[in-house]
């Protein structure tokens, strides 16, 4: 599990370290991380061309030592000084007994020859765009032959949230320090700070525990372990669902055939997509009545396709009155965004799983902040709330939050978030913490579009023909180490 921690807490974390350190030792082991990394890209430093944005503070004065570790290996280094008043006097000491060469922002940047760009701007206390003399160097950057990398954090997105309140630098690496921030994996942060590298400088005993975290294949795989020899089909976990109408079969098929093939256990389905259920998969048990003549089930998904009218409402009713855990998407969120009390003070668990239209429907839209705005709607309704998205979010009524790493824009496809559901019951009623359960149910569900796009564009149906494919490889049975 990757925690994400805030800036607070990384600042408290290094004020600990720095008490207990020689002076400029944790920007050294920062520096040397760094340029580690941007050795590692480029694969060689000899006979390469850098340019250093450096901004004042420590951020810069990162950027500065950095690039004095590559000229002294060989690469040619400008420094671009945009307030060269402020650069941090060190590391540009360094850089200039290294050999590297400084310029004003209106002087000979390289920018236009750079192998390799750094930004260091500012740091992860920045809050708002960039300046316009720093936007215009960042928009040359991006459109120029260098390899760009960020340094802790791209300059203009804000390193806790990942708001971007105007120009940003567009990093394809960000090497982070100390601790992966959460303004680098969700929102519009996640978007600008490509792939993450996370170098530790030591701050991991003074870090307070993480509030948010991201799972990874192995935290996945707890949830997926095959069946053993005492196990039955109802010990695996016996999910109900009540999606589809005769109007929309298909969210029926989908919800159902991601339910079965997540966790192979029992699945039933309670509703009027009986028969299209029924027919593509003979392995469900169907009843055509209500929720209440399903039989035994040990978690429920309730709403896709199932319809808006007075009967979808009693059925919605109906669930949340048990004492399951029970997962309200699609339709389903429409009635209780109309309905709280419905949701709201529920002994069992209850998972809502809203798009940003359907997340609004519960008042107001998530905001730039979409951890907290996640967190608020769970703690109001007393629910973990999945805000689905390029980085889905998940938030419990306590505040524990996750988001989730493995999504893809090829899951944009009608039928999707149906199979999400699906996969989330399962993963429910084998009796999982529901938030813990709603972020490896995103987790899977990324993976099986990454596994599905690999042969091309996708729609929902192959999400749920490669979930067992998906499955395996989570569990570290089909994955190659290269796809890890």
């Amino acid at each position: 599990m990757i925690g994400l921690s805030t800036v607070a807490e990384v600042r408290a974390a290094e004020d600990v370290l720095l008490a207990a350190t020689r002076e400029g030792a944790l920007m050294q082991r920062a520096a040397t991380g760094l340029a580690t990394v941007c050795l590692r890209l480029l694969g060689r430093a000899h006979g390469t061309r850098a340019t250093l944005l450096v901004g004042g503070g420590n951020n810069g004065g990162d950027a500065l030592f950095a690039g004095a570790h590559l000229a002294a290996r060989g690469a040619r280094v400008t420094a671009v000084l945009l307030d060269p008043a402020r650069a941090h006097p060190a590391g540009l000491a360094a850089l200039r007994r290294a050999g590297g060469r400084v310029a004003g922002p209106d002087g000979d940047d390289g920018l236009d020859r750079a192998d390799l760009v750094l930004d260091g701007i500012v740091g992860i206390g920045g809050r708002g765009g960039l300046r316009p003399e720093a936007a215009r160097l960042a928009q040359r950057a991006a459109t120029g032959p260098g390899l760009t990398v960020a340094v802790d954090v791209p300059s203009g997105v804000d390193a806790d949230t990942g708001a971007v309140g105007g120009a940003a630098f567009p990093a394809l690496h960000t090497v982070t320090f100390g601790a992966v921030k959460p303004g680098l994996v969700v929102g519009e942060g996640r978007g600008y700070a490509g792939t993450v590298h996370l170098v530790d400088i030591g701050l991991g005993p003074h870090l307070a525990p993480a509030r948010a975290h991201q799972l990874t294949d192995a935290d996945v795989a707890v949830h997926l372990e095959p069946p053993g020899p005492g196990d039955d089909k109802y010990s695996r976990g016996v999910v109900g669902v009540v999606a589809g109408s005769a109007a929309y079969p298909g969210a029926g098929v989908l919800c159902t055939g991601a339910a079965l093939r997540t966790r192979p256990g029992l699945v039933r389905h309670a509703g009027p997509a009986g028969d299209a259920v029924r027919t593509a998969w003979p392995e469900v048990i169907v009843t055509d009545g209500g929720p209440g003549e399903a039989g035994r089930v040990q978690a429920w998904v309730v709403g896709p396709g199932a319809g808006t009218d007075d009967a979808a409402r009693r059925v919605l009713a109906e669930v949340l009155a048990t004492d399951l855990p029970v997962v309200v998407d699609a339709d389903a969120l429409t009635l209780a965004a109309r309905e709280p009390a419905l949701v709201r003070g529920r002994g069992a668990p209850t998972v809502l799983t809203p798009h940003d239209r359907e997340f609004a429907r519960f008042g107001e839209p998530p905001g730039a902040d979409r951890i907290g705005s996640a967190r608020r709607l769970a703690a109001d309704l007393g629910a973990v709330v999945l805000l689905k998205g390029d980085a889905t979010v998940v938030a419990g009524p306590d505040g524990t939050a996750f988001v989730n790493a493995t999504g893809t824009s090829d899951l944009a496809t009608a039928g999707s978030g149906d199979v999400l559901s699906g996969i989330l019951g399962s993963l429910l009623a084998t009796g999982a913490p529901a938030a813990e359960a709603a972020a490896a149910a995103a987790h899977l569900h990324g993976r099986a579009g990454q596994v599905a796009a690999a042969a091309g564009p996708i729609v929902a149906g192959d999400l749920v023909r490669r979930l067992p494919e998906t499955v395996g490889r989570v569990r570290g049975t089909g994955l190659p180490d290269s796809e890890a």
